[in-house]
């Protein structure tokens, strides 16, 4: 398993909330909290920009994913709807999360909830280079779901 450094500045209204964290030695993401002031109600249909009070210096050659949590999409339709939202490694401002509510209720979000979860992961930078023609495969144009249901 690969480890990188993630540096973690705390914004003063991020007091007290706590820094991302893992829930299982073998989780993938770390668990972003929301620091709101009191609480964010998000009605059904409705989407808000949560704040998590913190800032981060990603790893050059890797970025943040922010994705939805499992159990807050399933229970509540919580969703983060550009997911997975990219945090790139020159980005300094404050990591906010966008919540979109599916469910059918209002959800409201308190100071320190986890709200997402947070994935480094390394990137490749591709070079574009422009062609005349591409090469042909047995796939061809096929797409969105044009190999059936089976």
């Amino acid at each position: 398993m690969q480890r990188v450094e993630l540096l973690v500045e705390v914004l003063p209204h991020g007091a007290g909330v706590g820094l991302p964290q893992r829930h299982s030695p073998d989780a993938a993401g770390l668990d972003l909290r929301a620091a709101v002031a009191d609480e964010l109600v998000i009605g059904p249909g409705e989407t808000a920009l949560v704040p998590t009070g913190l800032r981060v210096a990603v790893p050059r050659g890797y970025e943040a994913q922010v994705r939805p949590r499992s159990g807050l999409a399933l229970r509540h339709g919580l969703i983060v709807p550009n997911s997975p939202g990219t945090i790139d490694a020159d980005y300094r401002g404050e990591v906010q999360v966008i919540l979109h509510n599916l469910g059918p209720e209002p959800f409201v979000v308190r100071r320190a909830d986890r709200i997402a979860q947070m994935v480094i992961a390394p990137v490749v930078q591709a070079e574009v280079r422009q062609v005349e023609a591409l090469e042909e495969t047995g796939r061809g144009e096929g797409g969105f779901g044009h190999t059936g249901r089976r």
